[in-house]
Formats: structure tokens, C-alpha cells, sequence
């Protein structure tokens, strides 16, 4: 049967990293029927809302999704629950895309690109699987009063579920047997009930699902230390939605740059997965053609791999990209000056 990858390019930077994706596929998987859609500010101004219904419902229909970044300026004075941020949101809830897997990985062309000295990140390559579904950014009541004396206050809540740790850890602990056998689940369990909650519940889910994985504890705020002083310590980092969120975006400087790093956000076997550049959408470049598309086109190395079954073209592309680095092929924000499309180019020269 024929595979269907969604594209939905989005805002800013989107669209033009979609595309040098796009140009990939085409080469590793020429089978696979690639669709496009809008989500963000692109379907608020087509449609007025950041993800329409048919959007989600073609979403859910393809084999995997692969997003390109949404927000920018323009869309500032909108109403919070018509950003297009929201169309993010709406799309990982829709898709029950329960877990977010954000790999951090030096290439060897690389590594003096890092801001750490190369003994810190040289061979660097961990993961994080953070929860997406629930936490901070779902829990209920949230939002902005004014009490009857006049003071304002706002407010947000972090709730979950026994379900909900369990499955995201079960991911963790699986990816981790297929790694160095490490997790290592973080919170803040000194100042947080939802942090207790969360170390008991992985704690429990470890005991019976964990054979084989080392399991270790560490506060947040800790571990966001340790990954600038010892990164290679780690091998499966598993964390909330919050924490998660946090220190996934700093692990991605240790790489060199966050336009070279892609992420995947799965849900329960069988269904798509979402895939996108960790970056956002880079308002001030866009439309110049100056974007780093390697952080896409690793995005499209994850959908070939955890959603398409297709590890040979996964392979392929991780290869191709690795190559192009050590041929000196770099974007501005890897100290080159190649602009999007070259950095394509060399890519598809290498494959």
C-alpha cells in the first residue's frame, strides 16, 4: 500500500525547510505520496483558526506528519486560543502523540561548532523522551483573574495521570534497551507533588517493565547543569512536558547548533507519528533563504524511521547529512555561508 507523509510547512522558516525535506524524499523514498495542508498562521489567515478540522483529520489518515515551525509577530495581538501556536498544540493532542523523542548527537564535522570544548561533546549522543500530552501546558484551571480586591494573578496547573507516566516511561525504558540500557527520569520532587508523583509512578513502572534498563533520579534543575558539564553521562533522559520542553532545547546547543536538530513525537503503535525541527520558525530570516534545513531533514530521517519503517532510507539520509558536514557544506549559523538550498544541494550530492 502506498504511504502518505503530510507535510504542513507552517510560518517563518517553515515552508522553506519543508521543502528542501520534500527534495529529499523524493530521492530515498520515491514511493511515498507526499500531501500538504496548513496549520499556524498560515491557516489563521487562510482560515482563521490555527488548525482546522480537516487539517487534523488528514493528519490522522496519513502514515506520518511532518511540520515545519508556526508563530512570528504578526500573529502577536491574536487571541491565546487562536495563536498559531495552538495549532501545534491542537495537532499533538489531536494525534494523541503521547511521546516526544528529541535526540541530541554531535556529528564529528561538528564538534568544534559546539559552544563546550570539544572533550565535552565529542561522541555525544543521547535522548530525550519527554511527555507531551499533559503536564503544565494541559492541566486545568489555568488563566489570568483579578481577585475582588484588585490584584491580579495568574495561574496554571500541572496535573497526571498514573496512564500517562506509564506509557511515556515504557517508551523510554524500550528506546533505552536499544541504546546503553540508561534512564534517567527527572523532576523536582523537592518542591513539586506532581515531581513525587512522577519519580513514584516511573519508579513502579520500572519494576515492572524495566528489566534490563538501569533506572536513576535526578532534579531538573540539576540535570540542566550536569548536561553542560558532563552531557556523555547521560543515555535516555525521560522528563514531563515542562522539564522536558526546557532541557531538550538546551541539549541541542551542545550539538552546534539548534538548526541541526529534528525530533519525533509518537503515539501508540500503528498510528502517525509528528515530526519536526526542533527550531522555531526564525521570523527575522525567513524568506532569505538563509535557514539551516538539516534540522528538517533529520526530522524526515525520524519519520522514515520510527513511523514509515523504512531504516534503509533512514540510513541513507543520516549518512548523506554526515557526509556533506565533513565536505565542509555549512549555513550561516554553522559558520558557512551556504544558503538553504546549497546546503540541500550538498546533501543530495552525497546521496
Amino acid at each position: 500500500m502506498t504511504q502518505t507523509l503530510l507535510l504542513l510547512p507552517g510560518d517563518g522558516i517553515g515552508p522553506e525547510v519543508t521543502a528542501a525535506a520534500a527534495r529529499i524524499a523524493g530521492l530515498v523514498a520515491p514511493d511515498l505520496e507526499l500531501q500538504d495542508d496548513l496549520v499556524g498562521g498560515a491557516s489563521i489567515d487562510a482560515h482563521g483558526t490555527p488548525l482546522t478540522d480537516d487539517a487534523l483529520a488528514r493528519a490522522k489518515d496519513a502514515d506520518a506528519v511532518l511540520l515545519g515551525a508556526v508563530g512570528g509577530p504578526k500573529w502577536t495581538d491574536v487571541a491565546r486560543d487562536k495563536r498559531p501556536e495552538m495549532g501545534l498544540l491542537g495537532l499533538r493532542k489531536g494525534l494523541d502523540v503521547f511521546a516526544n523523542l528529541r535526540p541530541a548527537y554531535c556529528f564529528n564535522a561538528l564538534v568544534d561548532a559546539s559552544s563546550l570544548k570539544r572533550e565535552i561533546v565529542e561522541g555525544l549522543d543521547l535522548m530525550i523522551v519527554r511527555e507531551l500530552t499533559s503536564g503544565v501546558y494541559f492541566g486545568q484551571p489555568r488563566g489570568i483573574d483579578t481577585d475582588a480586591d484588585g490584584t491580579r494573578r495568574g495561574y496554571d496547573t500541572s496535573v497526571y495521570t498514573s496512564p500517562e507516566v506509564e506509557r511515556v516511561t515504557r517508551v523510554a525504558l524500550e528506546i533505552a534497551r536499544g541504546r546503553a540500557g540508561r534512564v534517567c527520569s527527572v523532576e523536582k520532587s523537592n518542591v513539586m507533588e506532581t515531581g513525587l508523583f512522577w519519580r513514584n509512578e516511573v519508579t513502579s513502572v520500572h519494576q515492572v517493565h524495566g528489566a534490563g534498563v538501569e533506572l536513576s533520579h535526578m532534579l531538573a534543575d540539576a540535570c540542566a547543569m550536569e548536561l553542560v558539564r558532563n552531557p556523555k553521562q547521560f543515555d535516555v533522559i525521560l522528563a514531563d512536558n515542562l522539564f522536558g520542553d526546557l532541557l531538550s532545547d538546551e541539549a541541542s546547543m551542545l550539538t552546534g547548533s539548534i538548526g541541526m536538530l529534528p525530533s519525533a513525537s509518537l503515539g501508540i503503535e500503528g498510528t502517525p507519528g509528528l515530526f519536526e525541527p526542533v527550531h522555531g520558525s526564525a521570523p527575522d530570516i525567513a524568506g532569505q533563504g538563509l535557514a539551516n534545513p538539516c534540522a528538517a531533514i533529520l526530522s524526515l530521517e525520524m519519520a522514515l524511521r520510527w513511523s514509515l519503517a523504512r531504516p534503509d532510507a533512514a540510513d541513507r539520509v543520516m549518512g548523506a547529512v554526515a557526509k556533506a558536514l565533513e565536505g565542509g557544506a555549512r549555513t550561516r549559523d554553522l559558520g558557512g555561508s551556504m544558503s538553504t538550498d546549497q546546503m540541500t544541494d550538498a546533501i543530495i550530492d552525497q546521496l
